[in-house]
């Protein structure tokens, strides 16, 4: 299977990347525009496998065009996007421009060159703010921040195309909260300004920053923080190839990936402190604006329709492996 991944030098795409190329797949094309992403990602997992790489920036209708028109892609996963739900409350344009604008254009050429799957990084936040906390891929959808705005319409573009062009099939993946490094310490997360609890902690465990902030210790929950379901970046990779496989014999589907399981960012705090022995700062702050307060998946559809197994269910694993990638970065 020839396949596009955009947005593969990223967090999620590198590691989706490592896992075709780990089973042989030796025709995958990414294309980055290292907004976020990493080339070292991409110069490590040329030990691993052959893949072709392509800078480019999907507002590049004309460069996209042209690839397009040299490759015969089978199947494209889309990763490229902004993912800093704050920052899409004061940027909201940064967000639906390229998030929803730039992916439709992605589509569009898909349809146009005769692409038959395309998996879609979607996100738990599309879901809003639960009234328990609790999501299935039946549960209303209500975002409330731009970030979750911007991933719901692109959803809607897929079902939209895929109801127009029969021979055009999508898989939805909406995302949990996603952490951890590769478990053999080839790549992990690069971004040196995320904003993701996990990768924050093990900042501030090495050192790289002073302290951490808990922005909101007033939600209607357990401690009075918020509380999410995190997974580890490898079982989430694995999902991709899963979806991926799934498609080629059904029709087009949604999923929830998570663990079903919630943690609250205190317990994610006091776990980090029991893995690394660091008993470092943390500062209550006030609340971000586009937070809810418990955010929990129900992933039994793509445990029972796929073949996707989890591994790697474990904070402190999950904790452990991204810790262990920040020791290594400089």
């Amino acid at each position: 299977m020839n396949i596009l991944i955009t947005g593969g030098a990223g967090y999620i795409g590198s590691h989706v990347l490592k896992a075709l190329l780990e089973r042989g797949n030796d025709s995958v094309t990414v294309i980055d525009n290292f907004y976020s992403g990493s080339k070292e990602a991409l110069i490590t997992l040329e030990s691993v496998g052959k893949f072709e790489f392509i800078k480019c920036d999907l507002s590049d209708t004309f460069s996209l065009r042209e690839i397009f028109k040299t490759h015969k892609f089978d199947a494209i996963i889309h990763f490229a996007a902004f993912i800093e739900v704050f920052e899409s409350t004061v940027k909201p344009l940064k967000y639906y421009l390229n998030n929803t604008a730039n992916a439709a254009n992605l589509i569009n050429l898909a349809i146009e060159y005769g692409v038959g799957k395309f998996i879609f990084s979607s996100t738990a936040a599309t879901y809003g703010e639960p009234e328990s906390g609790v999501v299935s891929e039946q549960s209303p959808q209500n975002p409330i921040n731009p970030y979750g705005k911007s991933k719901l319409m692109t959803e809607w573009i897929l079902k939209d195309a895929a109801a127009a062009n029969p021979n055009f099939k999508y898989g939805i993946l909406r995302y949990f909260n996603v952490a951890g490094a590769s478990s053999d310490g080839l790549i992990g997360q690069n971004y040196p300004n995320a904003t993701h609890l996990i990768k924050v902690a093990t900042q501030t465990i090495t050192g790289k920053r002073e302290s951490m902030s808990v922005f909101g210790t007033d939600y209607a929950t357990k401690d009075g923080t918020c509380v999410r379901d995190y997974i580890h970046i490898e079982d989430l990779a694995s999902a991709h190839l899963s979806v991926l496989e799934y498609l080629s014999s059904n029709d087009s589907d949604i999923f929830n990936v998570g663990y079903g399981r919630g943690f609250s960012v205190f317990e994610v705090i006091e776990t980090a402190k029991k893995v690394s022995g660091v008993d470092f700062k943390v500062i209550n702050a006030s609340r971000r604006d586009g937070d809810p307060a418990v955010l929990i998946s129900n992933a039994d559809k793509l445990k029972t329709k796929t073949n996707w197994k989890p591994k790697k269910d474990s904070l402190e694993l999950i904790i452990s492996s991204a810790l262990e990638w920040e020791k290594k970065l400089k």
